[in-house]
């Protein structure tokens, strides 16, 4: 069983070996500790009596859940209104079972690594949702470095003119590609998708927005390759759902770079990224995996 806990909702799938869902299931999030753990208690109880099975016939149960996760303990998952929580023994003690956590974006770079059969030796898998993040896989292995914090790009600023982040810091590459950052940029009151979609209806300051969120893929792109060379940077989250468009514009700047720079252009940085389909519940699946050992 894999749950992805999300700043917005709460993914559960069941698996087999290989990672092929049988069985899914989403709901609210929720915030605050007592409302994630109910909420993760809940969608797992559905995916079980949908499946056909008690929660003691699951051979193992992985977690990924955004913030820095140590020993089972998540801390800072600011996105859920958690400061500590210890979910493997909270939700180990509701099941019977102890479950593998991590970072939810590290799981979804297991993830992503399983559902596009990748041969390449890293990978990055960047995710563009609530917030914005990094999982990395070097060498066919998760990378964490010393404190977890390996991947959590969001937090670099781009430009020091720019607009402030949660934390009060300009420019920061997940207030221009995140959800709550470009909710964050328009005021609040909105979603992301109503942004981009008045952007699309040539609203000037929507339109200012969607151009910084282009910006700040590429930007992080350009982090990604320049720090660890991946192979391959995969875009997925939420934001994803766009489309077509997203990519576009992505592009767009990654090229512009290029044309100017004979160093970037010999990077090939506008080639080594996909998006990956954001209706794959690649977090849950990377969870899943991890948990079985396959991190």
């Amino acid at each position: 069983m894999g749950v992805d806990i999300g700043g917005t909702k709460t993914d559960v799938v069941v698996t087999d070996a290989s990672g092929t869902v049988s069985q899914r299931h989403r709901v609210p999030s929720g915030q605050g500790n007592d409302a994630v753990v109910a909420a993760t208690l809940e969608a797992v109880a559905y995916v079980c009596a949908e499946a056909d099975i008690g929660i003691a016939d699951v051979e193992s149960v992985g977690i990924g859940v955004p913030g820095a996760v140590i020993d089972g303990v998540v801390t800072h998952a600011y996105n859920l209104g958690v400061e500590r929580l210890d979910v493997a023994t909270t939700l180990g003690e509701a099941w019977g079972i102890t479950p593998v956590v991590d970072n939810d974006v590290n799981a979804a770079a297991v993830g992503a690594w399983i559902l596009t059969g990748n041969g390449n030796r890293s990978m990055a898998f960047l995710n563009l949702g609530t917030g914005l993040a990094a999982g990395i896989v070097l060498d066919g292995k998760v990378w964490r470095g010393r404190r977890g914090a390996a991947g959590e790009i969001g937090h670099i600023a781009i430009d020091p003119s720019g607009p402030l982040d949660a934390e009060g810091t300009p420019g920061a590459i997940e207030t221009y590609a995140s959800g709550s950052g470009i909710v964050r940029q328009w005021g609040g009151n909105t979603t992301a998708e109503e942004v981009l979609r008045a952007a699309t209806l040539g609203d000037p300051a929507a339109e200012i927005i969607r151009d910084r969120l282009f910006y700040g893929i590429a930007s992080a792109v350009r982090v990604l390759v320049l720090t660890l060379d991946v192979d391959e940077v995969i875009l997925g989250g939420g934001l994803t759902k766009w489309g077509e468009p997203l990519m576009t514009g992505t592009l767009a700047v990654l090229n512009e770079w290029q044309e100017r720079s004979a160093f970037l252009n010999s990077l090939c940085l506008s080639e080594r990224v996909q998006a990956l389909d954001s209706t794959e519940p690649v977090a849950a699946v990377g969870a899943a995996m991890m948990g079985a050992g396959r991190g």
